[in-house]
């Protein structure tokens, strides 16, 4: 779409500096956002998140026997451009080193050609034994290493196929674990029940301090405490393997099958996402499905989907798309900011927002079989999954636009919203995906090292619905207020609420005061003050606000600090005009920092991670945050808080 420049820049010269200043980084920021969105109506940035989806990516087409040196050569190019100066990688810009990411990205090295001597290389396996070597490695980076022999299937976890007879009311059901995890889990099954080894192309000997006893005995944990009870329960489960009953895990393995084929979207992808894909394509290929097959066909060409072509002829992996999150954020921030409502682009994305709607039941309908389906997934085809979050957010972005077929936006906010209240959680809160998914089992599993697999309710999400709720007029609903006094009781005692999807309780708080206010909260309400007072303390010296990764592992030291970044300073500064703060020293700081930190072209750099898919486990930089939310605050600063009640109908 051409730029076209909407929001002029003030010339008023009686214009108090940090107004001015406002105007013009906003109407440079609007256009470049304007000139971004695809011709079909959409935005979508680049989701950035660690090498261990490109080294996954070229190991399983190692394993299938798919190599192509163009791909290899580029994967490893950029893995090499990720690779710090002491030989390791981390998972977030300026993390410290990760063990198993350091693991995959090495072997991904050598499946490209780089030999062990290598200076490089031998930094990398030299720091890999001083940390214990693939023996410390998480769970999932050994299941990949057996897959060629480098690990022993006997020495993994055991994950039985006959898990998923599990009704849903028995504790570790598939429906136990957040739906990442159990599309992940369910295809694994079957892979840790077939046990595959295709011939490695070389050895692994310098990953372990010991070649000769790569894996030496862990210490068992006490009987009576959780770990030492599922390390019990693993060794059972090592044995029930020997006595199986052959026929039931036949049929377990084709009904675990059957469920993965069942949950293939229209675009050939497992949810949305790149682990679950790759996993479920081992598995179907494991059962004598070819790589020819419709099924395997489409699952191959919706992970090349997930590529990015660099100019340097890199490529790199994106483990999730977010077409439809980032659209809904751009129209906001672009209507905040002062774009007329019934503006050609915004229209236009709205259209596709309403072709996006999912109306059909999903995983979801386990826990709420009789309520009706209407929402919103993250990404371009994922009909399974709907979740909250976008739904709430969807909804707020489509208030603003001024539609000429009123009647069909209505209606589908109508579901959303319906859709998105009968998935409240028993507390008054809201998770991203499901209902009450707080199982505190799936968590202790052996097998589930590799981040967070429930999903329980969050300040994030609930905040954002609250907010959805409010601006549809139901801020009086009892369950509106069930999701406030939530809110009001997880509030931190520094004033803060922790972040789960966004880095962190910058974001948290960005997202709760905004909500609170739209619900009816006062701005001198206590809560709002203790919020305001934290974010005033935790301003960097700079103006901005910036909070590192390591806050979710060390909030001691950590909450609330890092370099100030665009994301959020702009969430800082989403709650503190909310709270009425907008002729405050802070957001005046705040304003400024964004106008002197803007790039010529009308955007902001931010090489941090302000997003999380795990948190501290599995950090994400969102291409498109850097942008649409500094408009938004920008917007906001500039015409107030916006009002949707005229866009309501009665």
């Amino acid at each position: 779409m051409t730029a076209t420049t909407t929001v002029e820049p003030s010339e008023t010269p009686s214009e108090p500096a940090a107004l001015r200043a406002a105007r013009d980084a906003m109407a440079r920021a609007v256009d470049h956002l304007l000139a971004r969105q695809d011709p079909a109506g959409w935005w979508k940035g680049d989701l950035e998140t660690n090498v261990t989806m490109d080294a996954e990516d070229l190991m399983l087409r190692q394993f299938l026997g798919i190599r192509d040196r163009e791909t290899f050569d580029a994967a490893a190019r950029h893995i090499r451009s990720q690779q710090r100066p002491d030989g390791t990688w981390a998972t977030f810009h300026g993390g410290p080193p990760e063990l198993s990411a350091t693991i995959e990205a090495y072997v991904a090295l050598r499946l490209a050609g780089d030999e062990p001597e290598a200076p490089h290389m031998a930094a990398c396996s030299a720091w890999v034994r001083g940390r214990g070597g693939i023996a410390r490695s998480r769970v999932f980076t050994r299941v990949w290493l057996a897959l060629f022999g480098w690990w022993k299937w006997e020495d993994l976890p055991e994950l039985p196929p006959e898990l998923i007879y599990l009704p849903p009311w028995v504790p570790l059901n598939i429906y136990d674990f957040g739906c990442w995890a159990r599309q992940t889990i369910v295809p694994l099954t079957i892979v840790s029940a077939k046990r595959p080894v295709r011939p490695a192309p070389f050895g692994l000997d310098e990953l372990h301090t010991d070649p000769r006893r790569p894996a030496p005995p862990r210490p068992c944990a006490p009987v009576t405490t959780w770990e030492g009870a599922f390390q019990r329960l693993d060794r059972l489960l090592h044995a029930y393997r020997a006595v199986a009953f052959r026929p039931l895990r036949r049929a377990a393995i084709k009904t675990a099958a059957r469920w993965i084929i069942e949950r293939q979207e229209n675009d050939g992808c497992w949810g949305g996402i790149q682990p679950p894909a790759v996993y479920s394509v081992i598995a179907l290929h494991l059962l004598g499905y070819d790589l020819r097959h419709p099924v395997l066909r489409a699952g191959l060409e919706s992970l090349d989907r997930f590529a990015v072509w660099r100019p340097d002829g890199s490529r790199m992996v994106e483990a999730c798309q977010s077409p439809v999150w980032d659209t809904c954020l751009a129209t906001i921030a672009l209507a905040d900011a002062g774009l007329a409502p019934d503006h050609p682009a915004l229209v236009k994305a709205a259209d596709w927002m309403l072709g996006e709607e999912i109306t059909r039941p999903g995983d979801w309908a386990v826990r709420r079989p009789h309520l009706p389906p209407g929402g919103w997934a993250f990404e371009f085809h994922n009909d399974t999954y709907p979740d909250i979050d976008d739904t709430a957010e969807v909804v707020l972005a489509l208030r603003r636009v001024d539609h000429p077929d009123p009647e069909r936006v209505e209606q589908a906010i109508r579901r959303g919203v319906r859709w998105n209240l009968g998935m409240q959680s028993r507390s008054g809160a809201w998770g991203a995906f499901d209902v009450d998914n707080t199982s505190p089992f799936p968590n202790r599993l052996p097998f589930c090292d590799f981040g967070e697999v429930i999903d329980p309710p969050s300040a994030d999400v609930t905040a954002h619905v609250v907010e959805m709720l409010a601006w549809e007029g139901r801020a009086r609903d009892p369950r509106t207020r069930r999701g406030v006094a939530w809110l009001l009781a997880e509030q931190e005692p520094d004033g803060s609420w922790f972040g789960r999807w966004g880095t962190n309780y910058v974001y948290g708080t960005g997202s709760a005061v905004p909500a609170l206010v739209a619900a009816g909260l006062p701005a001198s309400h206590p809560a709002i003050r203790r919020a305001v007072r934290w974010l005033e303390r935790v301003q960097n010296d700079d103006g901005g606000w910036g909070e590192d990764q390591r806050s979710y592992d060390d909030p001691a030291g950590w909450r609330g600090r890092g370099a100030s970044t665009a994301s959020q300073t702009a969430w800082a500064l989403l709650a503190l005009l909310s709270a009425g703060e907008r002729d405050g020293e802070a957001a005046e700081r705040g304003v400024s920092w964004l106008a002197q930190t803007q790039t010529v072209d009308g955007t902001w750099d931010e090489p941090q991670f302000t997003g999380t898919g795990f948190p501290w486990d599995f950090s994400i930089n969102y291409h498109l945050y850097r942008h649409v939310f500094p408009v938004t605050a920008l917007g906001r600063y500039v015409h107030g808080e916006p009002d949707l009640t005229r866009s309501r109908r009665p």
